[in-house]
């Protein structure tokens, strides 16, 4: 597919055009098996904790949207995979330089042409984005969307840094909780439901999991 094509199909909401940009799923969740994840959201409560080397020990290190790093201590510094549901911006991009790009929103018009042609992108199907939205009866955040199709792997460990639900807000904006569509409360309920049943995911809060 050429640019223009791309943003024909992009215009046209031609979704099986979009998917053909994609890696499959299942190849994706293929590259997965055996490996060690940390998903790291972007509570500013994580800049508060010193989990950076931990964070930095996974196998596979998954950051989101922009993720900001405040320091390499609490944060890490690696970037295997970048989730996204907004445009990067070219100096975000250079900064993390991820060797695989998903895009998770179901808003296909923020995609942009050179995400879509990045090596190992991923388009995150909109059936799944509707079943977690049903799930939760509300959109969901790229941090649950992420969380629902990383459990599908047979990965051996997911920990979570950085996700407290939006009690101390994101570090990449100041928005409230109630200025975004999302019910952190009902994902709160839901990742505590998968703890219970899926032995492999760990919830770091501060210095506990």
């Amino acid at each position: 597919m050429n640019r223009l094509a791309f943003h024909a199909a992009r215009l046209l909401r031609d979704e099986n055009a979009l998917q053909s940009l994609s890696v499959p799923q299942e190849n994706l969740l293929a590259d997965l098996e055996n490996k060690s994840v940390a998903l790291i959201g972007n509570a500013r409560s994580l800049a508060q904790a010193r989990h950076g080397a931990a964070i930095d020990a996974a196998d596979l290190v998954i950051r989101i949207n922009r993720a900001p790093l405040p320091s390499a201590d609490s944060h890490g510094a690696r970037t295997d995979w970048l989730a996204l549901a907004v445009r990067l911006p070219g100096e975000d991009r250079a900064r993390l330089n991820p060797a695989r790009i998903l895009w998770m929103s179901p808003k296909r018009k923020r995609l942009d042409w050179r995400t879509a042609t990045s090596p190992g992108f991923y388009l995150h199907p909109l059936k799944d984005h509707r079943a977690l939205k049903d799930r939760l009866a509300a959109p969901p955040t790229t941090g649950a969307m992420m969380i629902d199709l990383l459990l599908r792997s047979r990965l051996t460990g997911l920990t979570l840094y950085g996700f407290d639900f939006f009690a101390s807000q994101s570090l990449s904006g100041r928005r409230t909780a109630q200025q975004v569509p999302h019910d952190f409360a009902a994902e709160a309920d839901w990742v505590a439901d998968l703890r219970r049943s899926d032995g492999r995911l760990t919830l770091i809060r501060g210095g506990w999991a």
